[in-house]
């Protein structure tokens, strides 16, 4: 069984936000690999939108050869919701401090209030992190290097992409688990158990809003025990 992250809004590379996860995940028996999003300027060209992210996790689960289990953060909660549903191979959802929108939401309609204030919209159709405060509502579980690693990933998004309805809902049709991370200061932990009520099972870890940077371990034991 293979584990597909689907990483988060406003950064790219995510085989670097996966990284630590890898050598956990071998030690429980599980493949590792992470999509590439064409919403977040990481395909050449014309950047893409949740649609295009999510027709990204289908080809990464086609192509898998084996059971998959999808793993959205944030943003990417959004995104395995519409790739998930229908793909036989698909056999486990992990929310890790995500959105959950149901049919004919999209994410910003799942929230249900206007962008971050860590969020700076563009002229061009885009978002970007604001610099400001990113340290201490993202990563304050986190050291300098990492942070500094982290930050240095940063990229626009397609502004589309959060306006999005989702077609497919695949939490109503797989089994899925929430991960809360109980230290998030960018999702207050409130709204991570609204969201985490639509799913079979809730997990809750003491850390911020990067766990598969800070808490690897518990993190790939939660993956693990899924795939049981």
């Amino acid at each position: 069984m293979k584990a597909l992250f689907v990483h988060g809004a406003l950064v790219g590379d995510g085989q670097w936000w996966w990284h630590r996860m890898v050598a956990p995940l071998a030690r429980r028996g599980l493949a590792t690999g992470a999509v590439v999003l064409p919403s977040c300027a990481e395909v050449p060209g014309e950047l893409g939108d949740m649609y295009a992210d999510a027709a990204a996790v289908s080809e990464a689960v086609g192509a898998a050869g084996e059971p998959v289990i999808l793993c959205g953060h944030s943003y990417g909660g959004t995104v395995i919701t519409e790739a998930g549903a229908g793909e036989p191979n698909v056999r486990h959802l992990i929310y890790i401090t995500s959105v959950l929108p149901d049919l004919g939401q999209s994410l910003a309609d799942a929230v249900g209030a206007g962008p971050a204030p860590w969020v700076h919209l563009q002229s061009d159709g885009t978002a970007v992190l604001r610099s400001e405060r990113l340290q201490e509502l993202f990563f304050q579980d986190c050291d300098d290097g990492t942070v500094a690693e982290a930050l240095s990933r940063a990229t626009p998004q397609s502004l589309a992409a959060f306006g999005q309805p989702v077609r497919r809902v695949a939490w109503r049709e797989v089994p899925s688990t929430f991960v809360v991370c109980t230290e998030d200061r960018a999702i207050p932990v409130a709204g991570q158990r609204a969201q985490a009520a639509k799913v079979t099972r809730t997990i809750e870890i003491a850390c911020g809003h990067h766990p598969f940077l800070s808490q690897p371990e518990a993190l790939a034991q939660i993956i693990a025990d899924s795939a049981r």
